[in-house]
């Protein structure tokens, strides 16, 4: 009996990921065999309004890109889980660890080398009449300068939440720090020790079973910071980095997330890790964009596919059986996080699945990528996201960039 799968997307602002997305759906003309029924797949942009909590949704599947910060969208997803079994990347649920506070204490009982953090009060309270007294009764004052020589210069201030480096200071001494806690308002901040000199920043982006480790340079514009370079960690330091990023993905049932890390020699350092709203816009991963394209496709489909059950539970005590053990090594922990990540993510049944039925994916990527279709689309991004004076010189540079991924990908 044939299946077809309906995905939706749930999206802000964004077009160029979901024209992609849906252009290379259309180009691979599905229709997998699998479990004795035939198995179709289409997609939808969704619309917002609305909704009867007894209404059942017509999608299988929803890739959302909004409800990290918009209410009704957050709702309904959960509605559509809890009540319709619909697969989400990602999981409404575990948002709450998107504030980076919650991902930093998991972590941290986990035994990743999370540098010292601590958490502050917020520097000017909101309005609330019962602040006053509270505060007055309850909270211990105390001297800011302390705890930062607890933790050690130099170090980070950073919002608790958000993204997009907003709001984060490198804090070298006491002047600084003071200035950046009056600019705080009302805003939690931590207080995190800087990992200093650092060998390489590390952006790991994780799509279900599939990572794309990136050296990343953040004191470049957007544009530029993913730097084009292969090999650039050791063998095992590069497994170590995929590891803790699918560690982070099975522990809050995310799908998709990316993850920043500080590699020191041998070390590796997460610093943030909570984007489960990653960016995956051309203009930001230009070389990397169709692998993450490939990715979110591979996975969806495979998902669909197999009827994959979306988990709204985290177990998080088998996870903590771990890392409470004081007789296991970091090493073993690793080993055995990168088993349960693997395991919760069929990692060899979705190899197997790729292998029979999207074998031809690669393929009809670079056809699109070289086609007059993705270059339309490259057009609007760059002449809607950069000033007309710009518009030559970046169209030529995304361009070249992309036609690079392409050649390599034909040599390969």
């Amino acid at each position: 009996m044939p299946r077809n799968h309906h995905i939706g997307l749930h999206l802000g602002t964004e077009d160029d990921w979901p024209t992609a997305f849906e252009s290379v759906l259309d180009r691979l003309k599905l229709n997998i065999t699998f479990a004795g029924e035939s198995h179709t797949f289409t997609t939808e942009r969704i619309t917002i309004e609305p909704f009867d909590l007894r209404y059942v949704p017509k999608y299988h599947l929803v890739i959302d890109r909004l409800a990290w910060w918009h209410l009704i969208s957050r709702e309904w997803l959960k509605k559509i889980a809890l009540m319709d079994d619909v697969y989400l990347f990602n999981s409404p649920f575990t948002f709450q660890a998107m504030e980076k506070h919650a991902a930093y204490c998991a972590m941290i009982r986990l035994g990743l080398k999370v540098p010292a953090t601590w958490m502050l009060p917020v520097k000017q309270p909101g309005d609330n009449e019962r602040y006053a007294e509270t505060a007055a009764r309850y909270h211990q004052p105390f001297q800011l300068e302390q705890v930062a020589a607890e933790i050690g210069y130099p170090l980070y201030m950073k919002p608790f939440d958000g993204g997009q480096w907003v709001g984060v200071t490198r804090v070298p001494d006491d002047a600084t720090l003071h200035r950046a806690y009056d600019e705080s308002g009302q805003r939690l901040m931590h207080l995190q020790k800087a990992v200093e000199p650092f060998d390489v920043f590390v952006r790991s982006l994780s799509i279900g079973a599939e990572s794309m480790v990136m050296n990343y340079d953040p004191s470049q514009p957007l544009h530029a910071r993913y730097q084009l370079s292969h090999n650039f960690l050791e063998a095992g330091v590069g497994d170590e980095v995929v590891t803790i990023g699918r560690t982070i993905n099975a522990f809050f049932r995310w799908e998709m997330n990316s993850c920043e890390s500080l590699v020191q020699g041998p070390e590796v350092s997460p610093i943030d890790y909570a984007n489960a709203s990653p960016d995956v816009a051309v203009t930001s991963l230009h070389y990397y964009f169709p692998w993450a394209i490939s990715a979110l496709l591979k996975w969806s489909i495979f998902c669909s596919t197999t009827n994959r059950r979306m988990r709204l539970d985290q177990d998080t005590r088998v996870w903590f059986d771990v890392g409470d053990d004081p007789d296991l090594t970091y090493e073993q922990r690793l080993e055995a996080y990168r088993t349960m990540a693997d395991d919760y993510f069929d990692v060899d049944a979705y190899r197997e699945f790729c292998g029979t039925h999207l074998a031809h994916l690669d393929e009809v990527m670079v056809e699109y990528v070289e086609s007059a279709e993705f270059d339309q689309m490259l057009l609007r991004v760059v002449t809607s996201t950069f000033p007309p004076h710009e518009h030559d010189h970046f169209v030529a540079h995304y361009r070249g960039l992309l036609a690079a991924w392409a050649s390599d990908q034909q040599r390969s």
